[in-house]
């Protein structure tokens, strides 16, 4: 059976070394220009006609944009109307980088901790700085709730501080162990169901079994992509909300 973890290594295709720092071109930077292509396309191609009975692109496209319209407003609030294109493009561009990794021989960019901690970054620097701007000092108020007596204040601050600091690496995590585990699962049932059929006469019908759930484990994970880049941007939008509103 082949590894399993194979198909989450990175390929370098265009060789680029600057000193020390390897700028080289690889499959999991293909794929991140793949997602950005393909999902600006869709939404471009969709809405060019603007038609007043949609077709199918335009009802992908209006669909996709309706879902995190109301995500946002219901999440972050009505002020954080502004901010819709940067959740809107986050939710895109990692919904669009699962669903490509689930193509056979395709690369899952979103399976790699690194680039799943820089989307996460991003989302923590940008609610902090934003935080700042908007509330200044008073930011610090965040760490500890109002109304909180104050001699229990040096135990809740550090906890407040700490669960602050944790939310890029849990943000992060939670959507890099979810591809990695699921497609190293649909990796194992695959190779069962190839080893199954090459058995021959009884092996053949007993390779079914393993292929029909490959049909369902590939739904599920289908499933799990969509959820995942729904639950990134949907903590991204809770995270701004306590950025504009403190408490």
């Amino acid at each position: 059976m082949a590894d399993p973890l194979h198909q989450f290594e990175i390929q370098r295709y265009i060789p680029l070394q600057v000193g020390d720092l390897d700028l080289s071109f690889t499959n999991s930077a293909l794929f991140m220009v793949l997602a950005v292509l393909l999902s600006a396309g869709l939404l471009i191609m969709g809405m060019r006609g603007r038609a007043m009975v949609p077709g199918r692109l335009q009802s992908m496209a209006e669909i996709l944009y309706e879902f995190v319209a109301d995500m946002v407003r219901e999440n972050a609030g009505p002020q954080a109307r502004r901010y819709f294109p940067f959740i809107f493009s986050l939710f895109i561009f990692i919904l669009f980088g699962n669903l490509l990794g689930l193509i056979p021989t395709a690369f899952t960019f979103t399976s790699h901790i690194i680039v799943t901690f820089a989307l996460a970054m991003v989302v923590f620097v940008f609610v902090t700085i934003l935080a700042f701007a908007r509330h200044g000092l008073h930011f610090f108020h965040f760490f500890l709730p109002e109304g909180t007596p104050g001699f229990i204040a040096p135990l809740i601050i550090p906890i407040e501080v700490i669960s602050y600091f944790v939310r890029p690496i849990s943000l992060s995590i939670r959507l890099f162990a979810n591809m990695l585990a699921g497609h190293t699962m649909l990796k194992v049932f695959a190779g069962f169901s190839v080893t199954l059929a090459g058995l021959g006469g009884i092996g053949y019908a007993a390779g079914l079994i393993p292929v029909a759930l490959n049909v369902a484990l590939f739904g599920l994970e289908f499933l799990v992509a969509c959820i995942q880049a729904y639950v990134f941007a949907l903590l991204s939008c809770v995270y701004l909300r306590d950025a504009l509103e403190l408490h």
